[in-house]
């Protein structure tokens, strides 16, 4: 059984500006190590038995795609470009139709190119049950995080009945309050919502045409039409363009009765600001996370990076974000660190 990699880097990260930016986004950036997080997203898998990756991304990002992977991976990526942002199920149909041309026998893995995962032992576990049980029995696998706190920032997903180390998916829940996620927490049967899967492609594609026919029609054929352009694969603009898009959450697994879910507990975290970048990152005496030339004087529990080669000096501060890059200077509260998206949003008024 060969596991096919199909990572999503559509996204643009814009809740790590200014240094993720729309023509550099976060899944291109060494935030957590020497490597970028795309390039951690592949070796994390080294050691299972893999076909050659597939990436699927946007037009203008499609050189750091073929840099990046290219660094850390001797195999020949297949590298599709989304004309526009249909969100992740069409992408994934289109991938899909790419593995099955590569191994009609392949289960596949979607994964987000900007995730954390700290356990690479446990998440490869994870991955040999769901692809086991994808490869067997025609599920479709979801991992389900094992929650540490109420979470009030992420959807879950209920665990039914057990066969062994596969649950049943009963259902997906939105993003709760806090209430609800104490509940939840309490319960013991419900996991994050990790936005990784492992199923068969066809499988996969089979489902979206029972329960989203119309985009999987549009998906297929964008792919069909596609156009080979040296080392990328053009999905066809005109049946991509005429997709609505929508999640996979959506368009298949809410549906499905094929959904199950493997949980895990492997140190995840979907990197989505910069406090959840400070959570997980190594501080000193006095809790501070310091990047670059930075200096430091009587300031408590702040994230401060410097990537311009010039000094930045924090002083008498606590629970500060202090990013300072070529794009731009941040300086926030941590608590109100979830409001540089309305920042990114008026750059992007202001063009």
């Amino acid at each position: 059984m060969k596991i096919i990699p199909i990572i999503l880097s559509g996204g643009a990260g814009t809740r790590l500006w200014p240094l993720s930016v729309n023509d550099h986004p976060k899944q291109f950036l060494p935030l957590v190590s020497e490597k970028t997080m795309i390039q951690e997203t592949l070796l994390r898998l080294q050691g299972l038995e893999l076909g050659n990756p597939i990436v699927s991304c946007g037009e203008g990002h499609r050189f750091l795609v073929s840099q990046q992977v290219g660094e850390v991976s001797d195999t020949k990526p297949t590298i599709i470009l989304e004309p526009m942002a249909k969100n992740t199920a069409p992408a994934i149909a289109a991938a899909c139709m790419a593995a099955l041309k590569q191994d009609k026998d392949c289960v596949v893995i979607i994964l987000p190119s900007d995730h954390v995962i700290r356990d690479v032992a446990a998440f490869q576990k994870a991955v040999t049950v769901a692809a086991k049980d994808a490869y067997d029995n025609n599920t479709l696998v979801t991992f389900g995080i094992v929650p540490t706190f109420p979470s009030t920032g992420y959807g879950y997903v209920k665990a039914g009945s057990a066969q062994g180390d596969v649950f049943q998916l009963e259902r997906f829940v939105e993003k709760p309050c806090l209430e609800k996620a104490q509940e939840y927490l309490a319960s013991g049967e419900y996991a994050w919502n990790s936005g990784m899967f492992v199923f068969r492609p066809g499988v996969f594609v089979e489902e979206l045409k029972k329960h989203s026919p119309e985009m999987a029609e549009l998906s297929v054929s964008s792919y069909e039409k596609a156009k080979i352009d040296t080392d990328f694969i053009r999905l066809d603009a005109e049946a991509f363009g005429q997709i609505k898009g929508d999640s996979i959450d959506y368009a298949v697994m809410e549906k499905t009765d094929k959904g199950r879910i493997v949980k895990l507990n492997a140190g995840w975290d979907d990197v989505g600001s910069w406090s959840a970048l400070y959570d997980i990152s190594e501080k000193d005496d006095n809790e501070n996370v310091t990047k670059g030339d930075v200096i430091v004087l009587d300031a408590k529990k702040s994230y401060i990076r410097s990537e311009t080669g010039r000094p930045v000096a924090v002083i008498g501060l606590e629970n500060l974000v202090v990013v300072d890059s070529p794009d731009g200077l941040l300086i926030s509260a941590m608590d109100k660190i979830q409001d540089v998206k309305k920042v990114t949003e008026t750059l992007k008024q202001r063009k």
